[in-house]
């Protein structure tokens, strides 16, 4: 029997005897596997506790996150909870950054958290801005201090001229501290090759820091239509008008003509009008611009709306206003009116 369990392996002249392996049979096999199952059973278990108990998790949220963390003990956790909570954060904040981020939990918070909230604190933010920072982008969180928080600042600071306004921007958009490289210096060099001034640029990243993250390949795009619509991207308007609603930019381009087509080519208006009010490409043709339009026309026609009305005014009214100022008024004296209006936008009766 020990000649079973003690194999010789030769090497070259010589050999050895290879220690006894454990042999596991039919029987054993089954009962192992059993065993770790039920280890990691209860791993993932205690984890999911931790997390519905301490961290206000929902039973489907803490299971889910128990894929991304998972810890035996609350040693380390509980280091983590008591650090947020003793740098002025709530627990609901405390839960939210969890949430988003649930390895944090096994992070050790004097090596890899203290320092950001010092460099934020040094750097003038105050601790109630840090708390927003954090809770409304905990990204920051897992970014190393030294190769990629620091380095935006500075490259902002370059920028804005001081730390100051530095802080002024990141308070109002913490993300251009993460996406630097991949979103905000192309989009700057962008704007350059554009012949935007560079107090424009800084203008535009101290007040609406959210601008310059958009993608970039789509910005380039926007660029494009703006000079397509016959606006000159290098006039400071154009910088407000991203400014104003960057995310009616984002719109297609198909969206953005034949919006233009239709208040340009058809109404007569002029194309710096989109730049002035760029909330009119989010604006549906078929639900808003249209039947105000012919509304107002019609109310022209009949001699109750001023030939000199200025249109875009009645775009600007939420629908029910809208209906107040122009339509239930006008009923009596102009009763096709209220009818045009309801086939246009499929009002019931």
């Amino acid at each position: 029997m020990l000649n079973l369990l003690y194999k010789p392996i030769h090497h070259g002249s010589y050999c050895t005897l290879r220690a006894p392996q454990k042999l596991y049979t039919a029987k054993t096999l089954p009962l192992l596997i059993l065993r770790y199952i039920s280890s990691t059973s209860n791993q993932h278990s205690f984890t999911v506790s931790y997390l519905i108990n301490t961290c206000g998790f929902s039973r489907e949220g803490a299971i889910s996150a128990s894929k991304r963390v998972n810890f035996e003990t609350p040693d380390k956790a509980d280091l983590v909870i008591s650090f947020f909570k003793h740098h002025g954060f709530s627990q609901t904040q405390i839960s939210s950054i969890i949430r988003r981020y649930p390895p944090l939990l096994l992070s050790n918070p004097q090596k890899t958290l203290l320092a950001k909230l010092e460099f934020f604190q040094f750097k003038g933010f105050t601790s109630s801005d840090i708390v927003m920072i954090l809770t409304r982008n905990p990204n920051l969180l897992k970014r190393s201090l030294k190769n990629q928080i620091i380095p935006s600042f500075d490259f902002f600071k370059n920028l804005l001229g001081t730390d100051e306004k530095t802080v002024i921007a990141v308070r109002r958009f913490s993300a251009i501290l993460v996406d630097k490289d991949t979103h905000v210096v192309p989009t700057v060099n962008l704007l350059r090759e554009n012949g935007v001034h560079e107090s424009d640029i800084c203008t535009l990243i101290k007040n609406w820091p959210r601008v310059i993250t958009t993608d970039q390949v789509r910005f380039k795009e926007i660029v494009e239509e703006v000079k397509e619509m016959g606006i000159n991207p290098l006039r400071d308007e154009i910088l407000v008008a991203f400014a104003k609603n960057p995310c009616c930019f984002r719109a297609s381009e198909d969206k953005i003509m034949r919006v233009m087509d239709f208040l340009v080519n058809k109404m007569g208006l002029e194309a710096s009008l989109i730049v002035k009010r760029p909330t009119f490409i989010s604006l549906s043709l078929e639900k808003r611009l249209i039947p105000r339009v012919s509304a107002i026309q019609f109310l022209q026609s009949k001699g109750l709306v001023k030939k000199n009305f200025y249109l875009p005014t009645a775009f600007e009214y939420v629908e029910e206003l809208f209906l107040q100022r122009f339509v239930l008024p006008n009923k009596e004296e102009a009763s096709e009116l209220l009818q045009l209006y309801k086939e246009i936008m499929d009002f019931p009766e």
